[in-house]
């Protein structure tokens, strides 16, 4: 993929390197419009810029197409942590939205979850509470880490024992949510 990158800094079209590997074209300029921002990004806010001189459509911009805070501010020539603390500032900030399990034949009330800057809003309230009202404490919340993504050799037993932790917190009248990293 670095040689692809390369590629399209060098010049080459998406239809000359999908004549040389085959590869999608649909995937290949995807790559080719967030390797043209990161030039944009170099180019136009230049290296040793500071990081409060970048619009807020550009750090936006770069947000959606999958730019990481690090990332731009190896474009930019600023810290990652300076490009964080202005975007939160600036309420640049990811939307949780759900993913609709059934494609729309009616409202999907489950809770799988995906964290977006190509959103307008959340789609459950971010203050929505795992445990009956009765049964919650004040003793803090809890995040159980899943598995991942499948691969051969795992099983879903993985994800059985991540939920069933979180459903025991919750009897328990804790909050608790499981995070996969995939």
């Amino acid at each position: 993929i670095f040689v692809i990158a390369r590629a399209f800094k060098d010049g080459y079209t998406v239809d000359q390197i999908h004549n040389l590997t085959k590869i999608d074209k649909w995937f290949l300029a995807k790559l080719q419009s967030i390797i043209r921002y990161e030039q944009v990004l170099t180019r136009n806010m230049g290296t040793g810029a500071s990081v409060a001189t970048i619009p807020d459509d550009v750090l936006r911009a770069a947000k959606r197409l999958g730019f990481s805070d690090k990332g731009i501010g190896r474009c930019t020539g600023t810290t990652e942590s300076a490009v964080r603390e202005t975007r939160k500032d600036r309420g640049i900030v990811p939307y949780i939205k759900r993913i609709d399990t059934v494609a729309g034949e009616f409202p999907a009330s489950n809770n799988y979850l995906y964290v977006t800057y190509n959103a307008q809003e959340d789609d459950p309230r971010v203050d929505d509470t795992s445990a009956p009202a009765s049964q919650q404490e004040d003793s803090g919340v809890y995040m159980v880490l899943g598995s991942g993504a499948y691969k051969i050799g795992s099983s879903v037993e993985f994800d059985w024992c991540a939920v069933s932790c979180v459903r025991t917190l919750r009897a328990l009248g804790h909050r608790a949510i499981m995070v996969n990293y995939n």
